[in-house]
């Protein structure tokens, strides 16, 4: 025992053939881009008998381009400077006893779009954690303030007294039962016959609950126009009747479960998502106080029950414990296809940028799966203890919660059957209570984008704390990924919408981060996230429309092909791509995921990039409000079934169709007209680049043109 409690709780593994590789690529592909620059430059400061009028403004458009477009290649590679990846040995960790406490946080805001059944599958998986269940705190932020979800709690809870000891008893990995029951999970069958019994049973009794659940949404109330009008409504979940033959000993390992609904006002912002964790943080720290939250969405269930012990396998290494906010697991999801055609699991972000994100000093705060350091949340608060009003304008006046960033949670004094405290928490969760304070602007999670994750990220790191990314071979958490085109770019406008506000704040990543951050290549990822919407949308709108306008017009705009510049030219369309297909293939996955990924990104790039930005600039010179409509977790059977046969699904709006189709359109008049001058007038040589182009996106677009 005392040789083992000397071992390392992780590992940090170094990818030196990566560093190697993408820095060579980095350095033969930026020499590339200056040669490629200087010869656009070229143009406008040498004699030229081809420059004309008609000539200058399309070079300009398509030089402006390549700038932007080479800018944001090379903010990008930040997160292929230095990657690695991490282990965890959750088996050395100290004895339960010495666990610190976790306080899990939920959100969910519209029963209609997130099924109370899903939700409270979240909910029990959490509950079902391989934690010490007096350490482990579940909080539910109901943003709808739908009885439905609260009937659901109750229900969820009577479950649980079943579900739990069943999970403990065998071992089960999937503790959330729709996964586990209908989900195909390897802890299908132990080979004893009381196992298969003990299974039966709870899965009738599951089949119970989720009629319950469904009966009291089909009464109760799920209508999302309470949404923004309802009163705090708080309540610690128990049910101490005797009516289940549970063993006493079982049924008192429950951990605490609480509802929560935060008072809203039409008349009061409420700062989505970000709004209710805020709450969530100051209700939980009169109740529970636990040093360590988990954030969940409320579809992201725990796949693997080890999760919190992992986590702690960072946050109590004493070398890097001080300075670690937040420890961040991957998103995965459990209905992606085999093609996934809309990109829907983020493969880039999660498989290979995150890696090296943590590399120069941690990733932001990613939505869901991390577990955060409550003090990193409010410790530049705490630290004027010294005078008491100071800590009121930080906090807000409640002084129960002001007392509670002093102490963590001790489990013998848990304090959460008191009726004053949770009258208390009826104050903290007011619309009227961070009046005149400062949260969300100092004190916990950040207020200003729907992209809160990313910006409270940012904030934590320009603060001096670092952050780690665990990606185990088994999930931790697992979601739902998107299905469907329609929720693809919705989606992808809402969130960059939130990561431009960020862009186009006092907080810019360009501007605030370099001196503050733990390197300044940290500040390079922090800056290619938030500007990478506009830095995409605008030249490949150029590249899309210039280049074709101009072939149609007989302009050329590229070098011929027996100008040595063209050679420059295809050598960085071919290192662009033949990297990307290196990337792909090296994280485990297709050709086709590749091409899948090149389409996206057009189709991304000329709808959700631009729309998303379009509205981060109104909102911020006033011409709109902020707003924030979350993603349907409701399955559609037909679009369920075409998206899993590869066929895209364009049912959509207009305000996306419209630009996809014109620019197709445009691409294939282009491409006929350029095969018409290389055959009829022999300017193949002079024209080669320009008829490429439209090709090659016809080429990666030709879903759109089958859908036309």
């Amino acid at each position: 025992m005392e040789s083992s409690s000397k071992l390392p709780l992780h590992l940090c593994h170094v990818h030196k053939l990566s560093i190697f590789i993408n820095r060579t690529h980095i350095f033969f592909h930026s020499i590339a881009l200056v040669f490629l620059l200087y010869y656009r430059a070229s143009f406008f400061f040498f004699q030229d008998t081809t420059k004309t009028k008609a000539t200058t403004l399309p070079w300009l458009l398509v030089f402006v381009s390549e700038i932007v477009l080479s800018f944001e290649w090379l903010l990008s590679q930040s997160f292929r400077w230095s990657p690695v990846s991490r282990t965890a040995f959750p088996e050395r960790l100290p004895g339960d006893d010495k666990l610190p406490g976790v306080d899990v946080f939920i959100c969910t805001a519209d029963p209609e779009k997130e099924p109370t059944v899903g939700v409270m599958n979240t909910v029990l998986s959490a509950m079902a954690m391989d934690y010490p269940p007096e350490k482990l705190h579940v909080y539910l932020s109901d943003d709808g303030g739908a009885a439905v979800t609260l009937k659901g709690m109750r229900e969820a809870w009577r479950f649980a007294k079943w579900w739990l000891p069943f999970c403990r008893r065998y071992g089960i990995k999937c503790r959330a039962p729709e996964a586990y029951f209908y989900a195909e999970e390897e802890d299908a069958d132990f080979g004893g016959i009381e196992f298969v019994q003990d299974r039966e049973d709870i899965k009738e009794k599951y089949e119970v609950f989720k009629k319950r659940v469904r009966e009291k949404a089909t009464v109760g109330d799920t209508r999302s126009g309470l949404g923004r009008d309802h009163p705090a409504v708080i309540e610690v979940i128990q049910e101490t009747s005797n009516d289940d033959a549970i063993q006493e000993n079982e049924t008192k390992n429950m951990p605490l479960l609480v509802y929560v609904s935060r008072e809203k006002r039409p008349s009061h912002p409420h700062y989505f998502k970000a709004g209710a964790l805020n709450v969530l943080l100051r209700v939980s720290g009169v109740i529970s106080n636990s040093p360590y939250i988990l954030g969940l969405d409320c579809d992201m269930h725990c796949h693997d029950p080890s999760s919190a012990r992992q986590a702690m396998c960072f946050h109590l290494d004493p070398k890097i414990s001080p300075s670690l906010a937040f420890v961040q697991f991957p998103q995965k999801f459990h209905n992606i296809s085999k093609n996934d055609i809309y990109d829907s699991q983020l493969r880039s972000a999660f498989w290979l940028l995150w890696q090296g994100f943590d590399g120069v000093g941690g990733p932001c705060v990613s939505g869901t799966g991390y577990y955060i350091k409550r003090l990193s949340l409010c410790s530049s608060s705490i630290q004027e203890d010294g005078d008491p009003m100071k800590l009121r304008q930080s906090f807000g006046p409640s002084i129960e919660f002001i007392k509670s960033l002093h102490q963590n949670n001790k489990p013998d004094m848990l304090i959460h059957r008191k009726n004053a405290l949770l009258n208390e928490a009826q104050l903290l969760a007011s619309c009227t209570f961070e009046n005149g304070t400062k949260w969300g602007e100092e004190v916990g999670f950040m207020y200003g984008s729907v992209a809160e994750d990313v910006f409270t990220g940012f904030r934590l790191h320009c603060k001096g704390w670092i952050s780690v990314y665990c990606n185990p071979p088994r999930p931790q958490f697992l979601g739902s990924g998107i299905t469907n085109l329609d929720d693809f770019l919705v989606q992808g406008t809402r969130w960059t919408s939130g990561l431009v506000d960020v862009a186009i704040s006092k907080f810019c990543p360009l501007i605030y981060g370099p001196l503050k951050t733990y390197t300044f290549v940290q500040s390079m990822c922090y800056a290619e996230l938030a500007l990478f919407p506009i830095f995409y949308f605008l030249p490949l709108w150029c590249f899309a429309t210039i280049p074709q306008l101009c072939l149609l017009n007989g302009i050329p705009l590229y070098p011929e092909v027996s100008n040595s510049y063209f050679i420059v030219f295809s050598f960085v369309f071919i290192s662009s791509i033949s990297k990307h297909l290196y990337e792909v293939l090296s994280t485990g996955f297709t050709f086709r995921h590749w091409i899948n990924e090149q389409r996206i990104w057009m189709i991304k790039s000329v709808t959700s990039h631009l729309y998303g930005s379009v509205d981060a600039f109104m909102k911020k010179i006033g011409m709109r409000e902020a707003s924030f409509f979350p993603t349907d977790k409701v399955d559609d059977v037909d679009q369920l079934k075409r998206y899993n046969m590869g066929v895209f699904d364009f049912q959509t709006s207009i305000l996306f169709l419209a630009p996809m189709a014109a620019l197709v359109i445009l691409n294939m008049a282009s491409f006929v007209v350029g095969i018409s001058r290389v055959i009829f007038l022999g300017e193949l040589d002079k024209f080669f680049i320009q008829v490429f182009i439209p090709f090659y996106v016809i080429l990666m677009n030709y879903p759109i043109v089958e859908g036309m």
